[in-house]
């Protein structure tokens, strides 16, 4: 049984409705689901959560949607160079819930194993394990939403606190190739939270640079099965975004 395809980025989202949880691949700019993002802005979905290593930037990314006001709720680990996602954070019209990097990864790969929770040393001693840190702000600035603290456990004499897995209502994830079978290769750095973010849907929507038919992958080159991918979508060669780019002149040069 293989994935449904789908012949437009829009169509593929199309049921993706207000106050739905989305957990979303890529890293910084690098293996992002752009065009499922953009036809999702169009849709005008509004107030959803959502689970992603980061918020994209001013007007790339889940910065499209942010910009736009239709994110309530942000699950990440980096605030990185998103601008209207600080203020927006810092002004009280959005709830983040920092998460450290790993413990993230960790999260969504559990929620995808069907895991419901697991312990890990990573923010021991610290507001992420003891609680407090804001979530949301109050206008003035007051925290209106802090987190709870957590559970702690001691195992071989260390410390560790208990964290629960994540599952989200749909998942978008950008791909190099796809087979029609759901079968997903990634490249480099899109490897880093594209397969995670994948487990964690209930339905999961890749957007492919290239869509070959099913059994023409090579099963040992293939990082993510297509049990975990109900929907895909061949979008072409992705036009690739730089973060921050940072040029070195060269010395004795007048550039």
């Amino acid at each position: 049984m293989g994935a449904t395809v789908f012949t437009t980025p829009a169509a593929a989202v199309a049921d993706i409705g207000n106050d739905t949880s989305i957990a979303v691949g890529g890293f910084g700019l690098c293996g992002i689901p752009d065009e499922l993002i953009r036809a999702l802005a169009e849709s005008g979905v509004n107030n959803l959560e959502i689970f992603s290593n980061n918020c994209g930037v001013d007007e790339h990314g889940l910065g499209i949607l942010l910009s736009a006001g239709r994110i309530r709720r942000v699950v990440a680990s980096y605030v990185g160079e998103n601008k209207e996602f600080a203020r927006q954070y810092l002004s009280g019209e959005l709830e983040v819930e920092l998460t450290p990097q790993g413990t993230l990864a960790e999260r969504l790969r559990a929620g995808g194993a069907g895991i419901p929770a697991f312990y890990t040393p990573a923010g021991v001693g610290t507001p992420v394990a003891d609680g407090g840190l804001p979530w949301r702000y109050a206008a003035d600035g007051t925290i209106a939403v802090a987190s709870p603290p957590k559970e702690t456990r001691t195992f071989g004499g260390n410390s560790y606190v208990l964290e629960t897995g994540i599952t989200a209502d749909y998942a978008l994830v950008h791909a190099a190739v796809g087979d029609t079978a759901g079968n997903l290769v990634f490249e480099k750095s899109a490897l880093n939270f594209n397969p995670l973010a994948a487990m964690a849907g209930r339905i999961t929507i890749a957007q492919v640079e290239n869509l070959v038919p099913a059994g023409t992958l090579d099963p040992a080159q293939v990082h993510l099965p297509g049990v975990f991918v109900q929907r895909i979508v061949h979008t072409g060669t992705q036009n690739k975004q730089i973060e921050k780019r940072t040029v070195t002149v060269e010395e004795g040069s007048n550039r």
